[in-house]
């Protein structure tokens, strides 16, 4: 199999944790803590993933390749070149790449979160 390398030619995506960011004593409040900084390349979001996500209550609005971090999870927020927040909803890694990466499908957040 020919693998393929990717040029991340579409900007600088960051991801971050959710954390509580609140002092201590102060009541829990959920913020944004850095992770990484990576950069992207902008993917199509087709139709049959798009479909398969509104049955599971997700709206697929962005789909971003970057480099293949272990440590990133659908738990995870990514900001992009757009500065509007969105949960990944799903990791995947394609095989075909060199080196290797991983593709974010991504779902816009409803109310957006603070930053550290």
């Amino acid at each position: 199999m020919k693998s393929t390398t990717q040029p991340l030619k579409d900007g600088i995506v960051k991801i971050y944790e959710v954390k509580n960011i609140a002092l201590p004593g102060d009541m829990p409040k959920d913020g944004l803590t850095i992770k990484a900084t990576l950069r992207y390349d902008e993917r199509t979001v087709g139709v049959t993933r798009y479909r398969l996500a509104l049955q599971d209550q997700e709206k697929i609005e962005l789909m971003i390749r970057v480099p293949r971090l272990s440590f990133v999870s659908a738990q995870d927020i990514a900001i992009p070149n757009d500065g509007k927040q969105y949960k990944i909803v799903q990791k995947q890694h394609p095989s075909e790449t060199s080196p290797p990466m991983m593709d974010l499908s991504l779902e816009r957040v409803d109310a957006d979160y603070e930053l550290e």
